[in-house]
């Protein structure tokens, strides 16, 4: 297979990666001369689009003097990253993308650890040399640094590196040399990377590493063809290496596929090397291998890393349920969560003991289970969600809870506030690095530590600081945590928010709700600065006298309301509450819904 290469590309956070893969798709003549195409042509969902992040892997190929490149766009972020666990496993080279200014992040780490453990062949890009903040000789430094703690070899730490503007689309061999185009890229994929070393005359093997779902034909098997060839039509067996005590099942490939661009194109055969698409087999899962059935031999994979944060999701049973959303029930609600874990395998869904509308929802971060939430919101689903809380487990006798390794990189005048707000998290500072006029801080910090964090993380900085982590371990329970300082506001009676109300309401702190705002007893509109809650009623109007006195009728001034994205709706609730989210709405609220209930429960002691 000398006419073929295999490369992802990994990188952190919004490093330029998929910016990158559009020039790659535009300079090879995949898009022509005058075709209107959207911007991160690969982020094709709506979300994608909006966060500027990549969701899911996405597969991609492009044709170069004769040799075909296909490539694998991973996503960024530490929540996705069982995507990119799998996917370096179809690839035999990486290109390792790191901001020019930002130098090597927490899943910069992560990724190129995977890939060097592999033994791929990197490729180090050093993007975005056109910013004006720009600090390429470090950052150089910096990534030999990364290669030699991850105890690379001497030939990956002999890697090539290239200097690139994604944006700009070229490339150079030399910080000091603008490029013009991306010919000095292409042409250190194809001598540095290696062709597939595949044997097409042996019995067909192929790993399955990525699943994509279709209505029409169903599950979608993504993978590369190890060995032998793959035809359309051609009977073959399905087993997998963790379940070898399991029958294999026997299946039909009906539909074979190759990536062209950013479609796929039917074929009828595909050899050893490629990368390619088979419908028709219905219960193929990831990491399941295809077999010839005269050689049944499943490949090794890699487990996906278990899941570390669980909310619960259930029937919305607040007094405006089902209004807004279009699917209501615990049985849709079930059908589609169970979808979610074809093609997502670090999801993990399961139904609540004794209550049979409820699903506990495990995932690898609050940004993973945000993301479905909103994904679901908006194909009309109605349903409200617990706070989240993180997954412990025992080993021999000890409880371990989850440990992020946390990069902060702040203003230098910050970071006494942020290391003494991550220090009454319980967090632990490892090293602290002066970068220019910012310090970049370490620390290890138990994922419940980060909940909520991030808003306040924000204010501290001034809006100035950039902070990611990424699952470092698991470590005996380090002790209680406060979940939040403040309070909340809860609307007292059912009806419509009115302006004498809210202005007397707004007294006891910032409010979320603005005049004409439906409200029901029991729902949160406001935060109280204070720890403990507070009952108000907001829809309580001005009685009116005939009595009339100087200046008493003068307009009331009312603060402009705080509205709550999704993400800072998930880190205010606390223990007692549930957020109700609709289609149009996103709706704070508390578990028991009644005053007289909560109180008695207050003292009691005891929460539902």
């Amino acid at each position: 297979m000398k006419d073929l290469r295999n490369i992802a590309i990994i990188a952190h956070v919004d490093h330029g990666k998929t910016t990158l893969v559009d020039e790659m798709l535009r300079q090879s003549g995949v898009f022509r001369a005058n075709q209107e195409v959207a911007e991160r042509a690969l982020d094709s969902g709506d979300l994608e689009r909006e966060r500027g992040i990549t969701i899911l892997a996405k597969n991609t190929a492009v044709n170069w003097h004769g040799t075909k490149i296909n490539i694998v766009d991973t996503p960024g972020h530490a929540d996705f990253g069982g995507e990119v666990e799998r996917v370096l496993k179809m690839v035999d080279g990486v290109l390792l993308l790191v901001d020019a200014a930002e130098g090597p992040m927490p899943q910069t780490r992560f990724v190129l650890s995977r890939a060097l453990e592999l033994g791929h062949r990197v490729i180090v890009v050093i993007n975005k040399i056109d910013r004006p903040d720009q600090r390429v000789l470090e950052v150089v430094d910096e990534v030999l640094e990364l290669l030699l703690d991850l105890d690379a070899t001497d030939e990956q730490l002999d890697s090539p590196m290239l200097f690139c503007s994604g944006r700009q689309g070229t490339a150079s061999y030399s910080p000091d040399t603008p490029g013009t185009d991306l010919t000095p890229l292409f042409e250190t994929i194809l001598s540095y990377i290696p062709a597939p070393k595949c044997d097409a005359g042996q019995p067909l093997q192929m790993l399955v590493s990525s699943l994509d779902y279709n209505d029409f034909v169903g599950r979608i098997a993504i993978g590369r063809v190890e060995r032998g060839v793959v035809r359309q039509n051609m009977e073959v067996n399905v087993c997998n290496y963790h379940d070898q005590g399991a029958a294999h099942k026997k299946a039909k490939i009906v539909s074979l596929y190759e990536f062209s661009g950013l479609t796929r194109v039917p074929v009828t055969e595909c050899a050893a090397g490629d990368i390619v698409a088979v419908s028709g087999i219905p219960d193929i899962t990831i990491g399941d291998t295809i077999c010839a059935p005269a050689a049944v031999e499943p490949l090794p994979f890699v487990r996906i890393s278990a899941p570390t944060i669980e909310m619960t999701f259930s029937v919305n049973d607040s007094p405006f349920a089902g209004r807004e959303g279009k699917f209501v029930t615990s049985r849709q609600i079930r059908a589609r969560l169970e979808r979610e874990t074809i093609k997502d395998v670090s999801l993990h869904v399961r139904e609540v003991e004794n209550a049979t509308d409820s699903f506990a929802v495990a995932g690898r971060g609050e940004m993973h289970l945000s993301i479905l939430i909103e994904t679901m919101r908006r194909e009309g689903y109605e349903f409200q969600v617990s706070p989240p809380r993180v997954l412990m487990h025992e080993e021999e006798g000890k409880l371990m809870e989850p440990i992020e390794r946390l990069v902060a990189d702040v203003p230098s005048e910050s970071v006494g506030a942020v290391i003494e707000k991550l220090g009454s998290r319980k967090g632990e500072l490892l090293e602290m690095t002066p970068v220019g006029s910012r310090v970049r801080a370490t620390f290890l910090v138990p994922s419940r530590g980060l909940f909520g964090y991030r808003s306040e993380f924000l204010t501290d900085t001034r809006g100035e600081g950039i902070m990611a982590s990424v699952f470092e371990c698991y470590a005996p329970f380090k002790g209680e945590l406060s979940r939040r300082a403040s309070g909340s506001l809860v609307a007292f009676e059912t009806g419509e928010a009115v302006a004498y109300g809210l202005w007397n309401a707004q007294e006891r702190g910032p409010l979320f709700i603005g005049p004409g705002t439906p409200v029901y007893g029991g729902m949160i509109v406001g935060s109280s600065p204070k720890g403990e809650d507070i009952a108000v009623n907001v829809c309580r109007k001005k009685q009116l006298t005939n009595m009339r006195a100087a200046g008493s009728d003068e307009a009331l001034r009312l603060v402009p309301p705080r509205t709550m994205s999704l993400e800072q709706c998930l880190e205010f609730m606390a223990d007692d509450e549930l957020l109700e989210v609709t289609p149009k709405s996103l709706r704070l609220r508390k578990r028991l819904l009644d005053h007289a209930a909560r109180m008695r429960a207050l003292k009691g002691g005891k929460e539902k």
